[in-house]
């Protein structure tokens, strides 16, 4: 006997704190229930045979109605309601998530001479992401990136670039990104607020996110991919080497776009290759 759903979002990914709410023809409440950790309700409540109306809600989805009829056995099936994100966006499954660095990048770019760009990425970083299960504005970010692994893709500017006029590897081995907040800048953007640690001077650095998508692996696994951008000015932190060329033109530019491709896998750790 009672009542039995499944609450899961378009993406097919259960809903773990809906609350299931059953009205009678009347409009009066007879049964309120919470879903489980696999966005299931299994109510034993008895409910006389008729016609019932479920309603489904939870924190940052939009609310959805289903009708269910109880039998002479009172027992009612509801089966798989689907709720849609407040404002459309789906987002990935609640929880943790690891950076996959074989297949993401981190990258910055540099104006030279006035007239074109260099651009570098470094090569060794960890980062992990945890998707608030209520309010996404509550998830978080962290992540470390070893100087050292600086690559322009030049031998003399990249050691000239972990000298002391630059990153300073040997004083500052990391750079690190920890997140304070995030807020929604469109139907599938945020702007994660953070604090940057670069060349020993901490400052906030916000990031414009956007989130592309979460699909299954060829390993069983479940992955979500995003694109950042940020702008920063060397001077903010203690890097203000430079040297002019003809016509005043500073070689390097005083500001760096940073580019960030990303690919997490839902999870702790990354799978076992």
């Amino acid at each position: 006997m009672g009542l039995t759903a499944k609450i899961r979002t378009r993406d097919g990914w259960a809903v773990s704190h809906a609350v299931v709410t059953v009205t009678d023809m009347a409009g009066s409440q007879v049964l309120r229930a919470e879903a489980d950790g696999d966005g299931a309700v299994r109510d034993a409540s008895e409910l006389a045979p008729g016609a019932y109306t479920v309603i489904v809600t939870a924190v940052g989805y939009a609310p959805a109605a289903a009708s269910a009829l109880v039998t002479a056995s009172g027992r009612a099936e509801v089966g798989t309601v689907t709720l849609a994100r407040q404002g459309g966006t789906e987002l990935p499954p609640p929880g943790p998530w690891t950076v996959d660095p074989a297949h993401s990048s981190v990258a910055a770019v540099a104006q030279h001479l006035g007239i074109s760009s260099v651009r570098g990425r470094f090569t060794d970083f960890a980062a992990s992401i945890e998707v608030a299960p209520d309010d996404v504005s509550k998830s978080r970010v962290e992540a470390v990136i070893r100087a050292a692994s600086i690559d322009t893709g030049n031998g003399m500017r990249d050691t000239h670039l972990r000298s002391a006029d630059f990153l300073d590897v040997e004083r500052f081995p990391e750079i690190t990104y920890r997140s304070t907040g995030l807020t929604a800048a469109g139907s599938d953007r945020w702007t994660v607020h953070g604090e940057l640690g670069l060349h020993g001077v901490v400052r906030p650095v916000d990031l414009d996110l956007a989130y592309l998508g979460t699909g299954s692996d060829p390993w069983g696994g479940t992955r979500a991919a995003f694109r950042a951008t940020a702008q920063l000015r060397r001077e903010d932190f203690a890097m203000d080497y430079n040297q002019v060329v003809q016509a005043g033109i500073a070689a390097i530019g005083t500001t760096l776009k940073v580019e960030l491709d990303i690919q997490a896998v839902q999870g702790e750790s990354l799978p076992q290759a």
